[in-house]
Protein backbone atom coordinates (compact mmCIF):
# COMPACT_ATOMS: atom_id res chain seq x y z
CA UNK A 1 0.00 0.00 0.00
CA UNK A 2 1.58 3.60 -1.03
CA UNK A 3 -0.73 5.98 -0.04
CA UNK A 4 -4.65 7.49 0.68
CA UNK A 5 -5.99 9.99 -1.44
CA UNK A 6 -9.68 11.47 -2.95
CA UNK A 7 -10.74 8.53 -5.12
CA UNK A 8 -11.28 10.90 -7.78
CA UNK A 9 -8.08 12.24 -8.06
CA UNK A 10 -6.44 8.45 -7.71
CA UNK A 11 -8.66 7.02 -10.80
CA UNK A 12 -6.78 10.28 -13.03
CA UNK A 13 -3.56 9.93 -11.73
CA UNK A 14 -2.02 5.68 -11.59
CA UNK A 15 -2.32 5.11 -15.13
CA UNK A 16 1.25 3.64 -16.23
CA UNK A 17 2.54 3.65 -12.66
CA UNK A 18 4.39 0.64 -11.10
CA UNK A 19 5.50 -0.28 -7.73
CA UNK A 20 7.97 -1.58 -5.70
CA UNK A 21 8.32 -4.97 -7.40
CA UNK A 22 7.65 -3.25 -10.51
CA UNK A 23 3.75 -4.16 -10.32
CA UNK A 24 0.95 -2.30 -12.11
CA UNK A 25 -0.33 -0.18 -9.21
CA UNK A 26 -4.17 0.34 -9.20
CA UNK A 27 -7.30 1.62 -6.53
CA UNK A 28 -9.09 0.11 -3.92
CA UNK A 29 -11.78 2.14 -3.19
CA UNK A 30 -14.63 3.18 -0.13
CA UNK A 31 -16.94 5.86 -1.02
CA UNK A 32 -15.10 8.99 -1.88
CA UNK A 33 -11.76 7.37 -0.60
CA UNK A 34 -9.02 5.19 -2.47
CA UNK A 35 -5.72 3.31 -1.42
CA UNK A 36 -3.33 3.46 -4.04
CA UNK A 37 -2.48 -0.34 -3.81
CA UNK A 38 0.12 -2.67 -5.62
CA UNK A 39 -0.14 -6.61 -5.97
CA UNK A 40 3.49 -8.00 -4.64
CA UNK A 41 4.82 -11.15 -3.80
CA UNK A 42 4.58 -12.64 -0.24
CA UNK A 43 7.90 -14.37 -0.51
CA UNK A 44 9.04 -11.23 -0.90
CA UNK A 45 7.04 -9.32 1.01
CA UNK A 46 5.89 -11.59 3.66
CA UNK A 47 6.59 -10.94 7.21
CA UNK A 48 9.35 -13.02 7.46
CA UNK A 49 10.65 -12.25 3.88
CA UNK A 50 10.33 -8.67 5.12
CA UNK A 51 12.31 -9.20 8.37
CA UNK A 52 15.49 -10.91 6.62
CA UNK A 53 14.96 -8.06 3.40
CA UNK A 54 15.13 -5.45 5.76
CA UNK A 55 18.61 -6.23 6.89
CA UNK A 56 19.65 -5.65 3.27
CA UNK A 57 20.25 -1.32 2.42
CA UNK A 58 20.36 -1.64 -1.03
CA UNK A 59 17.19 -3.64 -0.95
CA UNK A 60 15.58 -1.04 1.33
CA UNK A 61 16.65 1.90 -0.99
CA UNK A 62 15.55 0.31 -4.39
CA UNK A 63 11.77 -0.02 -2.53
CA UNK A 64 11.84 3.11 -1.19
CA UNK A 65 12.76 4.94 -3.80
CA UNK A 66 10.13 3.06 -5.86
CA UNK A 67 7.63 3.25 -2.88
CA UNK A 68 8.24 7.18 -2.95
CA UNK A 69 7.75 7.99 -6.56
CA UNK A 70 4.41 6.33 -6.32
CA UNK A 71 3.60 8.71 -3.50
CA UNK A 72 4.92 11.47 -5.03
CA UNK A 73 3.48 10.88 -8.81
CA UNK A 74 -0.21 10.64 -6.45
CA UNK A 75 0.51 13.94 -4.68
CA UNK A 76 1.30 16.04 -7.88
CA UNK A 77 -2.79 15.67 -8.13
CA UNK A 78 -3.81 16.87 -5.01
CA UNK A 79 -3.71 16.26 -1.11
CA UNK A 80 -2.27 12.65 -0.26
CA UNK A 81 -1.74 10.79 2.93
CA UNK A 82 1.56 8.76 2.32
CA UNK A 83 1.54 5.43 3.88
CA UNK A 84 5.38 4.03 5.28
CA UNK A 85 6.91 1.39 2.88
CA UNK A 86 6.43 -2.06 3.34
CA UNK A 87 2.45 -1.84 4.35
CA UNK A 88 0.74 -4.80 3.82
CA UNK A 89 -2.97 -6.08 3.52
CA UNK A 90 -3.43 -9.96 2.74
CA UNK A 91 -6.24 -8.73 0.15
CA UNK A 92 -8.67 -6.00 -1.21
CA UNK A 93 -11.15 -6.53 0.90
CA UNK A 94 -9.36 -6.03 4.26
CA UNK A 95 -7.96 -2.47 2.63
CA UNK A 96 -11.70 -1.40 2.26
CA UNK A 97 -12.38 -2.17 5.83
CA UNK A 98 -9.60 -0.14 7.10
CA UNK A 99 -10.61 3.11 4.51
CA UNK A 100 -14.07 2.41 6.00
CA UNK A 101 -13.26 2.16 9.87
CA UNK A 102 -11.23 5.28 9.34
CA UNK A 103 -12.92 7.10 6.91
CA UNK A 104 -13.57 10.61 9.10
CA UNK A 105 -9.81 10.39 10.00
CA UNK A 106 -8.70 10.20 6.72
CA UNK A 107 -11.22 13.14 5.57
CA UNK A 108 -9.66 15.55 7.88
CA UNK A 109 -6.66 15.13 7.37
CA UNK A 110 -6.48 15.29 3.57
CA UNK A 111 -8.56 18.64 4.19
CA UNK A 112 -5.36 19.71 6.26
CA UNK A 113 -3.09 18.78 4.06
CA UNK A 114 -4.54 20.03 0.49
CA UNK A 115 -2.20 22.31 -1.11
CA UNK A 116 0.81 21.64 1.26
CA UNK A 117 4.20 19.95 1.12
CA UNK A 118 7.08 19.26 3.77
CA UNK A 119 10.27 21.09 4.00
CA UNK A 120 12.98 19.58 6.31
CA UNK A 121 15.60 22.03 7.61
CA UNK A 122 18.79 20.95 9.22
CA UNK A 123 21.27 23.82 11.03
CA UNK A 124 24.71 22.80 11.90
CA UNK A 125 27.17 24.37 14.50
CA UNK A 126 30.94 24.77 14.58
CA UNK A 127 31.99 23.41 17.69
CA UNK A 128 34.69 25.53 17.44
CA UNK A 129 33.12 28.67 16.78
CA UNK A 130 30.34 27.32 19.49
CA UNK A 131 31.89 28.06 23.07
CA UNK A 132 35.35 25.73 22.45
CA UNK A 133 38.57 28.10 22.92
CA UNK A 134 40.98 24.87 22.97
CA UNK A 135 41.72 24.39 19.49
CA UNK A 136 44.58 26.94 19.09
CA UNK A 137 46.51 24.89 21.90
CA UNK A 138 49.25 22.61 19.99
CA UNK A 139 48.14 18.61 20.65
CA UNK A 140 51.64 17.72 21.28
CA UNK A 141 52.61 20.11 23.92
CA UNK A 142 53.54 18.63 27.09
CA UNK A 143 51.86 19.66 30.35
CA UNK A 144 52.41 19.04 33.46
CA UNK A 145 49.79 16.85 35.51
CA UNK A 146 48.44 19.90 36.92
CA UNK A 147 48.68 22.08 33.45
CA UNK A 148 46.63 19.25 31.94
CA UNK A 149 43.51 18.20 34.22
CA UNK A 150 43.32 22.35 34.29
CA UNK A 151 43.19 22.52 30.11
CA UNK A 152 40.35 18.98 30.37
CA UNK A 153 38.61 21.41 32.65
CA UNK A 154 38.16 24.65 30.12
CA UNK A 155 37.75 22.25 27.52
CA UNK A 156 34.44 20.07 29.36
CA UNK A 157 33.42 23.95 30.08
CA UNK A 158 33.52 25.14 26.38
CA UNK A 159 31.71 22.21 24.97
CA UNK A 160 29.12 23.31 28.00
CA UNK A 161 28.76 26.38 26.98
CA UNK A 162 28.92 24.99 22.88
CA UNK A 163 25.79 22.88 23.46
CA UNK A 164 23.76 25.52 25.35
CA UNK A 165 23.86 28.11 23.04
CA UNK A 166 23.42 25.55 20.38
CA UNK A 167 20.63 25.08 22.34
CA UNK A 168 19.31 28.58 22.70
CA UNK A 169 19.72 29.19 18.63
CA UNK A 170 17.79 26.08 17.73
CA UNK A 171 14.74 27.28 20.01
CA UNK A 172 15.18 30.66 18.16
CA UNK A 173 15.46 29.15 14.83
CA UNK A 174 12.89 26.66 15.10
CA UNK A 175 10.10 29.78 16.26
CA UNK A 176 11.08 31.98 13.74
CA UNK A 177 10.15 29.40 11.29
CA UNK A 178 7.28 27.78 12.72
CA UNK A 179 5.55 31.82 11.53
CA UNK A 180 6.22 30.68 8.28
CA UNK A 181 4.60 27.39 8.72
CA UNK A 182 1.40 25.61 9.30
CA UNK A 183 2.69 22.93 11.50
CA UNK A 184 6.28 21.86 12.13
CA UNK A 185 7.98 19.49 14.74
CA UNK A 186 11.84 18.76 16.00
CA UNK A 187 13.60 15.86 15.63
CA UNK A 188 16.63 13.66 17.02
CA UNK A 189 19.34 14.76 15.04
CA UNK A 190 20.53 11.76 13.03
CA UNK A 191 23.85 9.99 13.91
CA UNK A 192 26.75 12.12 12.72
CA UNK A 193 27.37 8.90 10.22
CA UNK A 194 24.49 9.33 8.35
CA UNK A 195 24.93 12.66 8.14
CA UNK A 196 27.99 12.87 6.91
CA UNK A 197 29.68 15.84 8.53
CA UNK A 198 31.37 16.44 11.51
CA UNK A 199 29.62 19.80 12.92
CA UNK A 200 27.15 19.60 15.30
CA UNK A 201 23.42 19.70 14.53
CA UNK A 202 22.26 22.10 16.35
CA UNK A 203 18.13 21.74 14.65
CA UNK A 204 17.05 18.87 12.50
CA UNK A 205 13.55 20.00 11.88
CA UNK A 206 10.52 19.39 9.44
CA UNK A 207 7.70 21.73 8.62
CA UNK A 208 4.26 21.98 6.65
CA UNK A 209 4.49 24.42 4.45
CA UNK A 210 1.76 26.16 1.72
CA UNK A 211 2.68 24.84 -1.39
CA UNK A 212 3.16 28.43 -2.85
CA UNK A 213 5.26 29.59 -0.01
CA UNK A 214 7.79 26.67 0.10
CA UNK A 215 10.50 29.43 -1.76
CA UNK A 216 10.21 32.14 0.55
CA UNK A 217 10.58 29.86 3.29
CA UNK A 218 13.75 28.31 2.41
CA UNK A 219 15.12 31.56 1.73
CA UNK A 220 13.37 32.42 5.72
CA UNK A 221 15.45 29.79 6.90
CA UNK A 222 18.76 30.47 5.15
CA UNK A 223 18.37 34.45 6.28
CA UNK A 224 18.54 33.18 9.61
CA UNK A 225 21.63 32.34 9.71
CA UNK A 226 23.19 34.54 7.53
CA UNK A 227 24.15 37.08 10.36
CA UNK A 228 26.99 34.78 11.65
CA UNK A 229 29.63 32.15 10.94
CA UNK A 230 28.81 29.73 14.06
CA UNK A 231 26.18 28.42 11.95
CA UNK A 232 24.78 26.71 8.18
CA UNK A 233 21.61 25.41 7.25
CA UNK A 234 20.61 22.71 4.53
CA UNK A 235 16.85 22.57 3.79
CA UNK A 236 15.26 19.58 1.88
CA UNK A 237 12.32 19.02 0.09
CA UNK A 238 9.59 20.27 -0.54
CA UNK A 239 8.13 16.25 -0.65
CA UNK A 240 4.84 14.80 0.37
CA UNK A 241 4.18 15.34 3.73
CA UNK A 242 5.30 12.22 5.70
CA UNK A 243 5.55 13.74 9.01
CA UNK A 244 1.99 15.66 8.90
CA UNK A 245 -0.16 12.06 7.50
CA UNK A 246 -1.30 11.45 11.20
CA UNK A 247 -1.28 8.12 12.90
CA UNK A 248 0.28 5.49 11.22
CA UNK A 249 -1.55 3.11 8.41
CA UNK A 250 -1.74 -0.24 10.28
CA UNK A 251 -0.54 -3.05 7.77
Amino acid sequence: MYAVTHRERAEGCIGGLRGVADEPVHVVSADDLAAVVGTVDLDEFGKDALSRNLEDLDWVAQKARAHDAVISAVARSGSVIPVRMATVYRDGSRVREMLIHRRLDFEATLERLCGRLEVGVKVYGDPKRLGTTDSDHDATEKLSGTAYLMRRRQALVSREEAYRLAAVEAERIHGMLMRHAVDGRRKPPPARVLSGRDDMIVLNGTYLVDSDAVGLFRETAAALVMSTDKLSVETTGPWPPYSFAGEPVPG
